[in-house]
């Protein structure tokens, strides 16, 4: 079932090394990303000496949450369900506040899950990762507890006994002080408890008894509330040896006689049954929902086999609970939003797409066949505006207020309970993010009814009491709504009341109101929509909200957030700024929105948070204003929006431009087209190149492409100029002319290499030589990392070409940032050809002014766009013909 002998361990850091999520600019000053340590750094840190601590906390508590009642007749609540989800696919580079990316991973399904493990660690970036802000504020918001990942590598994958012993270190009182480190960092981030993935080998009995005192310690001294889980992979003996079982052999790092050593263990992947693990639990004193019994699917998802009669034999009540390895597997082998969330509906609701009847959806039936869904919406107001947490825009009461994509969980809203739950004809029902009120999507509901045909969807499962001035209002936008709302209470939750919605939209937004005071002492159940009309349906529903209209006019009279006040500003090239921002939090407030004024006078959206911090990266200048207002408003749970509190900084000087420039080629045969790019800074206005000997000898276009006729070393100028004057830059003896371009190679093919490490006998520095972009020179530890390689003989070298991890099919955001290239004759005395402080991209060229060498030398300063140390080079072209 598993692709490794080696348990959960070989997967986590396949993880780590291979999947990536989050690419940072090339900026100059990295924004605000959530923490990672090795121990070392663990027991340095504390909030005070964290610059990004402050963006890095959840301030939304853990919400509470109830069953109900049921509506698919297989599904039970005794077993939980545990899932272990790279929510962020990488260790390093995670903003603390969102991304600049629409195509995140949004995940949603909450309903069904009881608890999250925030999947990451590598011992290339840190080992001991707390989840970043905004996946806590979305767990919390659905009531789901979420654990941050202590993970020990095997050596194989880079792992350390220093490490583990680091962490087992105790004080002379007994006490350990990365324990203590543990509780406080979950208690400052705000987030539940540890996981903890002890796979490291060379540890002994005596270690093994060190770490349930550890385990026990973290017991003793946790907050209530707080989950400490443990991994099925140590033994009482030290060696690491999955049980997939609960056993003798294991069972202490669970419960140790009267002891209460981890409050719950995951259960490795090659079992058969777990009725043994059921009665083993009872022995010890221990429910056995408190052991989860993993499946891996990361690699096949829905296709994964599962012997789930081993964990929920048929007439019988659960032997455990269920724990599920990589569920983002929805998201890393889809390309498209849409994609993912129709994976996510499969793996979810089951492959018909309906929660409430799944026994015909095949092997794999959905985690709705399996578990009673739990709703977190038992308190007024509520309101979702089918916010996925994720855009391409963001709307603010149907006005754009910002066209530029954007990711934050934090801004999730609860989505619909059941996806989807139709009665009666089906209809198409999706996420739209094409339209929103609100945030950057919308409900689309669409089809066509016939006859006597009508559709009942049920969105919500709720709990919300019912008072006399109670109202449920629907945003919508349509050319004929024709639609009812409904609602059902607990008493007959599957009986409905139906209300007509019939306001005309005529293309635009608009919000009808249904007053609920006859059914005053009641608690509605769920809320549904319902279409009965015999013609086209085309529908986005832009809001639902209920609320107590007493309330509502309460939160109008709340001021706006005080003390406002733009604590650090960071300039780069005089428009870009980089802006650290802070207000004092207002109790009542749900969230914070932060705005722009720009120079005209309109209002643009940047981004917002549950924090009372928040940093603007990258925020470019509008043209030449010489200050920026920003304005801060708080957001109350029923979507009231405060007025504005201000500050404004101000811009340096407007710059002169810089200029600069490359070309596709410095060594061409006569009359070979040369095409030469500019790479001035944005602020330059107007171009002017000069071209000795080439035709044309100038131009003023910013890609020119020029042909030199007689053989030669040519002189290239360019002037780059603006307002506030010009600058000038030449390279002399830049292009080179001669036959001997036809004859350049790549020299470097399959010649002899030499590194300063490889992470396995197939990632060896020959591997970057071989002319396949499917294999890879790979090396671990801490950079730079060096490869070398022989051509033999001298070489008249003219460009390189580095194909970095995503042109080898690795995610972008372990190409190499910074690196540098070297040239020698002899081996002895290195002549730098190549500086790069800022790469990004998959493959990189790099065209030089003729330079002979025999050796060439590449340096790897900064090996990922994040904090992973490992290099990864698919291949390094070297381009020139023998010389003379």
């Amino acid at each position: 079932m598993v692709r490794s002998k080696k348990g959960l361990c070989s997967i986590v850091v396949f993880l780590s090394v291979c999947f990536v999520i989050f690419m940072p600019s090339g900026s100059f000053a990295a924004q605000p990303e959530s923490s990672y340590w090795f121990p070392e750094q663990l027991l340095k840190w504390s909030p005070e000496s964290d610059p990004d601590a402050p963006f890095n906390r959840s301030t939304i508590p853990l919400a509470d949450r109830e069953t109900l009642y049921n509506v698919n007749s297989n599904a039970q609540s005794e077993a939980k369900l545990v899932a272990l989800s790279a929510l962020n696919k990488n260790t390093s580079g995670v903003p603390s506040q969102g991304g600049k990316e629409f195509f995140a991973n949004t995940f949603s399904y909450w309903q069904y899950v009881d608890l999250m493990v925030y999947w990451a660690g590598s011992s290339g970036e840190g080992i001991i990762v707390p989840p970043s802000a905004d996946v806590i504020d979305s767990s919390h918001k659905n009531g789901v507890p979420i654990l941050g990942n202590v993970f020990f590598p095997p050596a194989v994958y880079g792992g350390k006994i220093e490490w583990l012993n680091q962490m087992l270190e105790q004080r002379a009182d007994g006490s350990f002080p990365a324990a203590d480190k543990l509780l406080e960092a979950a208690e400052y981030y705000g987030f539940d408890g540890w996981f903890i993935n002890q796979e490291t080998e060379g540890g002994s009995q005596e270690t093994a008894l060190k770490m349930k005192e550890f385990l026990t310690y973290l017991q003793k001294n946790k907050k209530d509330g707080m989950h400490i889980m443990w991994y099925d992979s140590m033994t009482e003996d030290g060696r690491i040896n999955w049980q997939n079982a609960l056993t003798d052999k294991n069972k202490a790092f669970l419960q140790d006689g009267n002891n209460r050593v981890s409050d719950s263990m995951f259960l490795n992947f090659w079992w058969k049954n777990q009725e043994a693990s059921n009665l083993k639990a009872k022995e010890i004193g221990r429910s056995p929902y408190d052991l989860y019994t993993g499946i891996d699917v990361e690699a096949k998802g829905t296709l994964t086999k599962v012997p789930w009669n081993g964990i929920f034999p048929e007439g019988k009540s659960p032997n455990t609970s269920l724990g599920i390895y990589r569920p983002d597997w929805t998201f890393n082998s889809s390309k498209t939003m849409n994609e993912f969330y129709q994976k996510e509906q499969d793996f979810w609701s089951g492959q018909k797409g309906d929660p409430s009847s799944t026994d015909g959806n095949g092997d794999w039936k959905g985690m709705s066949h399996y578990f009673t869904d739990k709703t977190a919406i038992t308190q007024l107001p509520f309101v979702t505006n089918f916010n996925t947490g994720s855009g391409q825009f963001f709307a603010v009461e149907g006005n754009r207020l910002s066209h530029k994509s954007w990711n934050n969980r934090s801004l999730q809203d609860i989505l619909p309970t059941w996806r989807w739950l139709i009665e009666g004809t089906p209809i198409s029902v999706q996420f739209d993010w094409n339209q929103a009120y609100t945030g950057g999507s919308s409900l689309k509901v669409s089809g066509e009814l016939n006859g006597n045909e009508s559709s009942h969807i049920k969105l919500y499962k709720t709990k919300l009491p019912v008072e006399k001035d109670t109202e449920l209002s629907i945003t919508y936008k349509s050319a004929k709504p024709n639609m009812k709302v409904g609602i059902s209470f607990l008493d007959k939750p599957n009986h409905f009341e139906f209300f007509d919605v019939k306001k005309e939209a005529k293309g635009k937004w608009v919000t009808q109101k249904i007053k609920l005071k006859r059914f005053k002492g009641k608690e509605i159940a769920a809320i549904s929509l319902k279409f009965d009309q015999q013609e086209a349906i085309d529908i986005n529903i832009g809001e639902i909200k209920v609320s107590n209209k007493k309330d509502e006019d309460d939160i109008k009279k709340v001021h706006q957030p005080e003390n406002v006040m733009i604590k650090e500003t960071e300039f780069q090239n005089g428009i870009y700024a980089n802006v650290s921002l802070t207000w004092e939090r207002n109790k009542q407030a749900d969230y914070y929105e932060i705005y722009r004024v720009l120079p005209n006078g309109d209002k643009e959206w940047l981004g917002g948070t549950p924090n009372n911090y928040f940093y603007l990266s990258d925020l470019k200048r509008e043209g030449k204003e010489t200050k920026t207002e920003l304005e801060v408003k708080s957001v109350y749970k029923g979507n009231q929006r405060s007025k504005s509190a201000e500050d404004v900084f101000d811009w340096p000087p407007y710059p002169m431009p810089k200029a600069n420039f490359s070309s596709d080629k410095t060594l061409a045969a006569p009359g070979e087209e040369i095409q030469f790019m500019n790479q001035s800074s944005e602020v330059t206005e107007e171009l002017e190149w000069r071209f000795e000997g080439g035709s044309p000898s100038s131009s003023t276009d910013a890609k020119p492409v020029v042909t030199y006729e007689s053989e030669g070393t040519y002189s290239v100028t360019l002037v780059a100029k603006n307002s506030e004057g010009e600058d000038i830059v030449t390279k002399d003896a830049y292009i080179t002319i001669s036959k001997e371009a036809n004859n350049v190679t790549n020299a470097a093919l399959n010649k002899q290499a030499a590194a300063d490490g490889q992470c396995a006998s197939s990632e060896g520095p020959g591997f970057a030589l071989d002319g396949s972009k499917s294999s890879k020179w790979c090396a671990l530890g801490d950079a730079p990392h060096w490869l070398k390689v022989d051509l033999g003989k001298n070489y008249a070298l003219s460009k390189f070409v580095l194909h970095h991890a995503a042109a080898g099919g690795e995610p972008n955001a372990f190409n190499t940032k910074a690196f540098r290239i070297e040239g020698s004759t002899n081996g002895e005395n290195w002549s730098e050809v190549v500086k790069v402080t800022d790469n990004a991209a998959d493959v990189s060229e790099h065209s030089i002014q003729l330079t002979e060498a025999r050796y060439v030398r590449l340096w790897i300063d900064q090996p990922t766009q994040g904090g992973d140390q490992a290099a990864r080079i698919y291949e390094f072209e070297v381009f020139g013909y023998p010389a003379p």
